[in-house]
């Protein structure tokens, strides 16, 4: 089973490295063999580009590609129309959450092959949440109410940042979802996976708030709120 762990990045001269090489070492340290992790730089301004093309000539396990626009959803895309691995999946590159998670998607895949995605599930009762500010909390969760409300889902969490697909999975549902190119794209993902009664898997993480990240509460809200509208109409449309 060959894994692929994209890596969207925005302007992140600062971790990038050292996510990477973190990361890295974690495979090593544990066995993990087939494994690839694929930077997505998507319109950096900065050291990041450059950093990227670097740690690819240093290990072949990494891979790169450059996007000149912004957004986590073209990030992805790139990401899955790249992709050669039988597992696809996404981290944050200052691994809010916990690199030790990856044993457990493994293991799931492997043991339970109609899973058809793994991903975090930072409200969960279990995990464990470091450092998140008041305000975020009550949005991620008053974002989370909406989704299930809107979408009638069991699914919570869309936004986190640690999801894992299967291959053909993933490429079902990029064939019917939209080119969104901000967050909402990997909620969609999942909100079409649970329309088409793919079994998802979550799990609790431990994680760890970044208070240096690039991700703007407001924009992503509103973008969330005119993606779920947009979204709600679509579904209604299509037969599943």
């Amino acid at each position: 089973m060959r894994i692929n762990i994209a890596f969207p990045v925005l302007d992140e001269e600062l971790r990038l490295e050292k996510g990477i090489r973190k990361t890295l070492r974690f495979l090593d340290k544990h066995h993990i063999e087939n494994c690839i992790l694929t930077i997505v730089d998507n319109g950096s301004t900065d050291r990041t580009p450059k950093i990227a093309q670097a740690l690819c000539r240093e290990d072949s396990r990494v891979r790169c590609i450059s996007l000149p626009e912004k957004g986590f959803g073209l990030a992805f895309q790139a990401a899955i129309q790249e992709n050669d691995c039988d597992i696809l999946g996404y981290m944050d590159v200052d691994l809010s959450t916990k690199l030790k998670h990856l044993l457990t998607v493994i293991k799931i895949f492997e043991k339970y092959p109609w899973v058809q995605i793994v991903k975090g599930n930072r409200l969960d009762s279990r995990s464990v949440i470091i450092g998140r500010k008041p305000l975020r909390e009550m949005t991620s969760r008053g974002l989370d109410l909406l989704v299930r409300a809107a979408f009638g889902t069991k699914i919570r969490d869309t936004m986190c940042g640690f999801q894992f697909f299967r291959k053909e999975a993933v490429d079902i549902l990029a064939g019917l979802s939209s080119t969104d190119k901000g967050w909402f794209y990997c909620a969609e993902l999942l909100l079409r996976a649970d329309r088409l009664h793919m079994p998802v898997k979550e799990i609790p993480v431990i994680w760890e708030d970044d208070y240096n990240t690039t991700v703007h509460v407001g924009s992503t809200v509103m973008n969330y709120l005119e993606r779920i509208a947009f979204l709600r109409k679509d579904i209604r449309k299509m037969r599943y």
